[in-house]
């Protein structure tokens, strides 16, 4: 496959990719705004050795030095990590930060974005971003769904974050014609609990499965991507009642402060984080681990299908 022109491929991803292994892509805005340091860094270390593991090759996507790099070296990881001055991109903000030189770290949206141009067909994530509470007075809709419904790309995920309208979420999704697989339950995900109490579309558990429903969607000519849910493991789960009653008390902080837009989400982890005495943190680390062992599974299925 050609390069894309804005691309860098990193050495190991340009290795794997001439082996005929399969790339796992990853976002970055997980490790600039969705963790705290030190955490971060070794989460995002350790999730990329995790898919390594299992015979699929990390790919972190970022925008450092006005280039989409396609696989991160321990020193773009590190500058994502600490630096604090790192903007967030989503498909509106991708060619200013490309212009800029700016380094920028990649939402869902923009993460799909810049894996679609690199050829990679599977992106792990923590959760998607969706339908924000209120959204009928704000309409604050994340870009992802849009993106979902536009861009060839399968998204595993836990679940949309708790601090959304899942309801709405899947309402949009299901309208854009994007299919909600369920792995490992009935259920949708709701991130840091297993379940949000609204069904998926369909519940494929097995890899195999999974890779032949998303090949025969994309063979049919049917664009967009597709959502692969799977809940967090059940030790590290937190109790939906707790964590509803802590998402309303943060989302009434932020609604005082007069936070809005693209600041909303960072700034509900981290109250979330600090309520809950950093147990919410573990319980994303947990289900970005686990989302990344069913990513690389996919990525090995789909390679075969």
């Amino acid at each position: 496959m050609e390069t894309h022109p804005w691309l860098s491929l990193s050495t190991p991803v340009a290795a794997a990719r001439a082996a005929g292994r399969p790339l796992v892509g990853l976002e970055s805005t997980i490790i600039a705004h969705g963790m705290p340091y030190p955490e971060n860094l070794r989460t995002a270390r350790e999730v990329e050795a995790l898919i390594r593991g299992m015979g699929a090759e990390p790919a972190t996507i970022a925008v450092i030095g006005g280039r989409i790099r396609i696989g991160l070296s321990d020193e773009e990881l590190e500058l994502l990590a600490q630096s604090g001055r790192v903007h967030k991109v989503s498909r509106r903000d991708l060619p200013a930060v490309l212009a800029s030189g700016e380094p920028g770290a990649t939402t869902v949206a923009g993460t799909m974005i810049c894996a679609a141009l690199a050829g990679i067909e599977v992106f792990v994530t923590g959760g998607i971003g969706g339908v924000h509470r209120g959204a009928p007075q704000s309409f604050d809709i994340s870009a992802d769904l849009q993106e979902l419904a536009r861009t060839s790309v399968a998204v595993v995920c836990a679940g949309a974050k708790s601090i959304l309208d899942i309801g709405l979420t899947l309402e949009y999704l299901e309208t854009h014609g994007v299919p909600v697989l369920s792995c490992g339950q009935d259920n949708f995900a709701a991130f840091y609990t297993r379940d949000s109490g609204f069904r998926a579309d369909y519940r494929l558990d097995d890899a195999q499965a999974q890779a032949r429903f998303i090949r025969t969607k994309w063979d049919l000519g049917l664009a967009g991507g597709v959502v692969l849910s799977t809940p967090v493991p059940e030790n590290a789960a937190m109790p939906r009642e707790e964590i509803d009653a802590i998402t309303q008390l943060a989302l009434t902080e932020a609604d005082a402060r007069g936070i809005a837009g693209k600041a909303v989400t960072p700034f509900l982890l981290a109250r979330i984080q600090a309520l809950t005495g950093g147990r919410s943190l573990a319980t994303n680390i947990a289900l970005i681990r686990h989302n990344a062992e069913v990513g690389a599974r996919l990525a090995l299925a789909l390679a075969r299908a």
